[in-house]
């Protein structure tokens, strides 16, 4: 009678695990149904974990993360420069997402090539000065 109750929580047990498994594998989280401090950790949990030295294209990260809270761009000697800015620490409960609030990502040509304040420091030196002519 022992072992066949212990046989049961065994593959109750095993059960729990595979199904635990089988959802977190097949159903990924979705940062537009998350609250803004989930989407907050998940936005930081994301990018800390990004490498530039393996390409990735700004449509995947996109497709991953969702919309940017803040988009910045230009075009320089036909080389486009998107600074994609997501929300990743709140400073002030105002309801408003500055840029301070965010972790910066610099796209050139879609590809990314920067992160955080080294991404913002890239693209405002390439930033062309307004009333200047390419």
């Amino acid at each position: 009678m022992k072992f066949k109750t212990l046989l049961w929580f065994a593959a109750g047990v095993v059960l729990y695990f595979v199904s635990t498994f089988a959802i977190l594998r097949f159903y990924p989280d979705d940062p537009t149904q998350m609250n803004w401090q989930d989407r907050e950790s998940f936005n930081a949990k994301v990018i800390q974990r990004l490498d530039l030295k393996q390409p990735l294209a700004q449509d995947a990260l996109i497709n991953r993360l969702g919309s940017p809270d803040i988009t910045e761009a230009f075009v320089l000697n036909n080389q486009v420069y998107q600074l994609l800015y997501y929300r990743t620490h709140r400073k002030a409960a105002d309801g408003i997402t500055t840029a301070d609030e965010c972790t910066a990502l610099l796209f050139i040509n879609r590809q990314l090539t920067a992160i955080g304040d080294d991404a913002t420091k890239h693209y405002l030196e390439q930033q062309p000065h307004a009333g200047s002519i390419d």
